[in-house]
């Protein structure tokens, strides 16, 4: 059974960072693009990053350039997003996401969520 589980989720300040983390198992997701999309509140899921498995390439959301990192262990089957800089605006559930090809809303494979809190 694949099962993608998030964690590191929380209650933050506006300024602060949090880490995510999101282990996979049930099978190699090494060739998978993975990433991180988010809801919140009455609005739509989006994108916020991801990463290749061929060359570890990374694009983000423009709303989270220069402030989150993502990166990934293949030999841990775990991706990873750091959040810097928090800003109330980023609170949302984060869902991690994997899939063989590209990275969309229709991404074959999801975590559950983690909540993700920013206080102003």
């Amino acid at each position: 059974q694949v099962q993608l589980v998030e964690s590191g989720g929380g209650l933050v300040q506006a300024g602060g960072s949090l880490g995510l983390s999101c282990a996979a198992s049930g099978r190699t997701f090494s060739r998978y693009a993975m990433g991180w999309f988010r809801q919140a509140p009455g609005k739509e899921r989006d994108f916020v990053a991801g990463i290749n498995w061929s060359d570890g390439s990374t694009y983000y959301a423009q709303s989270v350039k220069g402030r989150f990192t993502i990166s990934r262990d293949n030999a841990k089957n775990t991706v990873y997003l750091r959040m810097n800089s928090l800003k109330p605006e980023d609170t949302a559930i984060y869902y991690c996401a994997a899939d063989p090809n590209v990275l969309s809303l229709s991404s074959a494979y999801w975590g559950q969520g983690t909540q993700v809190t920013v206080s102003s």
